[in-house]
């Protein structure tokens, strides 16, 4: 039998459920429910595998760790963000990549307008005035009327308009791939970068990361956002310039931040994001929820069990 190993299932999903008992009729499945101590131990863990299930981002596929790893031929991720995947490598290695799209898109388009509402509303201020005793009335921004202006336009992106346009936004979006019909079937409007920087007043970053997102929200791009504006980012870290964003809500040149992704994870409690409090934070969780999870497992091993059978699906590299 194939065999398939789970370098990183830490903290644990897909240990125990239907999904990996159904994988188990078709290979021989070898999981770690514990996280590797250093990138040689995941190597360590890789010896022999012909076929990878990656289920966190925190493991590494390098172009040497690629390279000591000579049988394998398929690296089917749990998620979407392949950015810890070196994706060039693995295409001159014979190595095929799949993600599973979409499989979270309801669960973090709901946490994102979450996070949105949370920061406009004030609410862990406000809770943390309560618990202390104190009947305090921050001031808040009511978002109905307001534009969210959305950076990245795929299933995220689409989910989080049809929510948006719900409580009353007009809804901008700018992606790569614009087109007339998408804006039509999705009742919104493809912008210019720069419009949508400078005039939005909720800007969410839903975007994949890629050599061609990091760093695009930069300091420059900061630099244009309304001191009013409110930034969301539940895509990944590498997008933002996480120096200059700390220090624009430090001097008041962006009014708040909800950030559900970090540059370094688990956040550590030296981290200046902590002290701000014009800053709502979760621990990158906003796919975490029991459906997203099921779906994703399935999706997971249906790209395994596709390619056992000579098909590749949901493939990213060539």
């Amino acid at each position: 039998m194939p065999r398939v190993f789970i370098p990183d299932d830490f903290p644990s999903i897909l240990s125990g459920t239907e999904a990996l008992n159904r994988l188990s009729q078709s290979a021989e499945v070898q999981i770690y429910t514990e996280k590797a101590s250093s990138p040689e131990e995941l190597q360590q863990r890789l010896q022999g595998a012909e076929v990878v299930i990656n289920i966190r981002a925190y493991s590494k596929f390098t172009e040497p760790l690629l390279q000591a790893c000579p049988d394998l031929k398929l690296i089917s991720v749990l998620g979407i963000g392949t950015d810890n995947i070196d994706l060039p490598a693995a295409s001159r290695l014979g190595i095929k990549v799949c993600n599973t799209p979409g499989f979270s898109a309801v669960s973090v388009a709901e946490h994102t307008l979450t996070l949105m509402l949370a920061a406009a509303r004030k609410i862990p201020a406000h809770d943390q005035e309560l618990r202390a005793g104190r009947w305090t009335r921050l001031p808040m921004i009511q978002l109905h009327g307001k534009t969210l202006g959305i950076v990245g336009f795929g299933n995220i992106g689409r989910q989080l308009a049809s929510l948006a346009k719900g409580i009353g936004m007009q809804v901008w979006a700018w992606t790569l791939n614009p087109s007339p019909p998408r804006a039509a079937e999705a009742g919104i409007q493809f912008v210019e970068f720069d419009r949508l920087l400078s005039q939005s007043d909720v800007i969410s970053i839903t975007i994949q990361a890629s050599e061609k997102t990091r760093g695009l929200i930069s300091r420059e791009a900061l630099a244009k956002v309304k001191p009013s504006c409110i930034l969301v980012n539940t895509a990944r870290a590498s997008i933002v310039d996480t120096s200059a964003l700390i220090e624009f809500l430090r001097t008041g040149k962006i009014a708040a931040a909800a950030l559900d992704v970090y540059d370094q994870e688990p956040l550590p409690p030296t981290d200046p994001l902590l002290s701000l409090a014009n800053v709502v934070l979760s621990p990158h969780n906003a796919g975490m929820t029991p459906e997203a999870i099921e779906k994703g497992n399935q999706m997971v091993v249906d790209n395994v069990i596709a390619f056992f059978q000579g098909r590749l699906i949901n493939l990213v590299n060539e």
